[in-house]
């Protein structure tokens, strides 16, 4: 498996930066590109590597409807695009009602992709997997959400997703933000693959601070014995600590390509 980080929150040499994630993945004869960040950076970025997307990419996926990973699907189209049926939905920050989700969405992705919304698992390969919606079930994780959807109920965000690939009978789990629960992530994961083995994690985990959560979700990875773990985007700085403490972790940057 190949990652390469078009967008993130810290950038790397010469390559740009934003709020936001884009990564592209090569695994399986397959190119994926999980999600789009906020503007172009991720296109400048590509190019910047000799990367022309519009030409390698075989799939594009959404893994939430926040504008922090899906504005810069305007900037694509005429490609198949897996997503969750929620993906569209206004949403909006619980402090001061500002909108977080995509600006624009239902209408430009209907008319400019091949669209499949699903709330179950999707098969992409045959060692690439779509998560669809994530089941809540530990007792950590998504308990508290800052933000409201577009009816003002609490918006736990359905929609957040992740892609599991397998290798070598273990499992690589990429993550946008996990709005769901990076452990709820991984476990579910393994009931969808039937892998048990998970060597590798990449992505958003959306861990603000050093607390409970974090702490619990540091003993989960340390159970399942997680070999290589890549926290970026949304785990900010307190939580990132925490992590290099017990894991020696390294910053993930724009312009990084992974091999694993």
């Amino acid at each position: 498996m190949k990652l390469t980080v078009l967008t993130d929150n810290h950038a790397g040499g010469q390559f740009l930066a934003e709020h936001g994630l884009s990564f592209l993945i090569e695994h399986d004869d397959t190119t994926i590109l999980l999600d789009a960040g906020s503007s172009d950076v991720f296109l400048t970025n590509a190019l910047k590597l000799g990367i022309k997307l519009e030409e390698v990419v075989d799939q594009i996926v959404l893994s939430h409807g926040h504008w922090d990973h899906g504005n810069g699907l305007q900037f694509m189209q005429n490609k198949p695009l897996l997503t969750h049926p929620s993906a569209c939905m206004e949403r909006f920050r619980k402090t001061d009602n500002s909108p977080i989700g995509i600006e624009i969405c239902s209408e430009f992705i209907k008319k400019h992709f091949e669209v499949t919304l699903s709330k179950t698992p999707v098969k992409i390969s045959e060692n690439i997997f779509y998560l669809g919606e994530i089941p809540r079930l530990n007792d950590f994780e998504s308990k508290t959400t800052p933000f409201i959807d577009e009816n003002g109920n609490d918006d736990f965000v359905p929609d957040d997703s992740a892609l599991a690939l397998i290798q070598n009978e273990e499992l690589i789990i990429v993550s946008g933000c996990a709005h769901s629960g990076i452990c709820n992530i991984c476990e579910y994961a393994k009931e969808v693959t039937g892998i048990n083995k998970i060597k590798t994690i990449i992505g958003g985990f959306h861990l603000k601070h050093n607390n409970s959560q974090t702490k619990e979700t540091i003993k989960y990875f340390k159970k399942q014995g997680i070999e290589k773990l890549m926290p970026s985007h949304c785990t900010e700085l307190p939580a990132l600590a925490a992590f290099y403490f017990e894991f020696k972790i390294n910053q993930i940057k724009t312009g990084q390509q992974i091999e694993t």
